[in-house]
């Protein structure tokens, strides 16, 4: 596992490119924080990563906000 013991924070998680790089990274043993502006494709995303064994949250933000962001 090429990332094991890593973080990563993946935004746009909920669908697309981001859910495909967010099961990736977690196959590779990442844990991962799911973050979009939709919380629901955002948990998701998680569940599905969970359902196979890794570890992930979901986290709802707008991230061209940046209180969001932060």
């Amino acid at each position: 596992m090429k990332l094991a013991n890593k973080i990563a924070l993946i935004t746009g998680a909920g669908s697309g490119m981001g859910r495909v790089a967010s099961l990736l990274f977690a196959q590779e043993g990442a844990k991962i924080a799911a973050i979009d502006i939709d919380e629901k494709a955002a948990q998701e995303t998680a569940r599905m990563i969970e359902a196979g064994g890794g570890k992930a949250i979901a986290v709802k933000a707008d991230v061209s906000k940046s209180a969001d962001a932060q």
